[in-house]
């Protein structure tokens, strides 16, 4: 009986070790098979980067700038200069002050392909090439300060194109309309169509460096829109100065804030459009002579702030680590990396004491940091 039984337990061994070698041929004969396109579901949708743009989180790129580098563009922002042109399609801008009071912008294009004609254009100061530099942007200026900004241009090796030192006329030109009506440093444009081919022509790098292959900001999935808090926030001024200040009113139909220039609307005469923004961001730092002036010195580290967005406020903290980061937004409680609307953003870097908020029904207001919602510098 234990002969026989060991005998079925042989044969049955034997039966397995057939099956099991028939399933490994089968299993071998499926090596070369292509494999499943079926992706497992997740629980975030998943974004393929070369797809969206890098400044808004939107999917509005042209295919032949998917990846590459944005513009940004120096703007003129005195009251001499206004009306500009060609500044309502920037993806991201930001202001600051500069000497005298008053502020200059920079507008960041994220379609190198798409940028319009720009008017005016005017000189660098220090700080804006060095976030020009987190952003992996090619940066264009007309005239450069020799104190402070050209020496920076140079320790950076930032890709430039000055007006004053490479005028090269597939970009920079005299708006002939304003020669007699405008004092010279008023007409500089820089004619955006031809930017394609400039880069060809000085072999610019159009691609982004790995590192900064990435978003600006923690954006939320396209579509997705999202007050930021429960205070609300319907008008924003920004007061630079006694007599330079930009003010956001709130138009709750597109879920935009519309800009104002110094009490009045700020307009793009070539697209006969205000300036808007989905988000706007109020970065407070230090500002001060640098030395004995009249230039500024900005802190573009980090400080405190605020993010508006959907007639909402939020308290902040911003930091800029060093010269080739880019700006993190995070809570001013948790210190966490805070979700922003996808859309274009308006950056203002003001000095602590400088910043005015106003808001009807649930009033946020302040006039420095110290009257604020408790918050302290980062």
């Amino acid at each position: 009986m234990k002969n026989k039984t060991m005998k079925l337990m042989a044969l049955l061994l034997a039966a397995i070790l057939l099956i099991s070698s028939f399933s490994a041929c089968g299993k071998d004969s499926l090596i070369n098979e292509p494999a499943p396109t079926t992706v497992a579901e997740t629980t975030e949708p998943v974004i393929i980067k070369t797809d969206y743009n890098r400044l808004t989180g939107l999917d509005n790129l042209s295919e032949e700038a998917k990846g590459k580098r944005p513009v940004a563009i120096m703007i003129n922002n005195i009251k001499a200069s206004l009306p500009q042109y060609g500044i309502s399609q920037a993806d991201l801008m930001f202001e600051c002050e500069v000497e005298g009071g008053i502020t200059r912008m920079m507008a960041v294009y994220a379609d190198y392909t798409k940028v319009p004609k720009v008017c005016s254009v005017r000189s660098c100061r220090y700080y804006y090439p060095i976030l020009a530099y987190g952003l992996d942007a090619v940066y264009f200026c007309f005239g450069s300060n020799p104190t402070l900004a050209t020496p920076t241009l140079e320790k950076l090796g930032i890709d430039y194109f000055d007006g004053n030192t490479n005028y090269d006329t597939l970009v920079f030109g005299r708006d002939q309309n304003r020669i007699g009506s405008y004092s010279k440093e008023h007409t500089a444009f820089v004619n955006g169509e031809n930017i394609p081919e400039l880069f060809k022509k000085y072999n610019i790098r159009t691609d982004y460096v790995e590192e900064k292959d990435d978003y600006i900001f923690n954006f939320r999935e396209p579509g997705e829109f999202k007050k930021t808090s429960k205070t609300a926030c319907d008008k924003i001024n920004l007061q630079y100065s006694n007599v330079y200040y930009s003010t956001f009113v709130y138009d709750s139909e597109n879920k935009v804030y519309l800009k104002q220039h110094c009490g009045k609307a700020h307009m793009d005469t070539a697209t006969g459009k205000q300036l808007s923004y989905t988000n706007v961001f109020v970065l407070e730092t230090d500002v001060e002579l640098y030395g004995n002036g009249p230039l500024v010195k900005i802190d573009w580290k980090g400080g405190t702030g605020y993010y508006i967005t959907g007639n909402s406020v939020r308290k902040i903290k911003w930091t800029k680590k060093t010269e080739s980061s880019n700006i993190k937004i995070k809570d001013a409680e948790t210190g966490k990396e805070i979700p922003i609307n996808p859309g274009n953003s308006y950056i203002g870097i003001i000095d602590y004491n400088s910043t005015t908020l106003s808001s009807e029904g649930t009033a946020v207001s302040f006039t420095s940091a110290s009257t604020a919602p408790t918050s302290s510098a980062g």
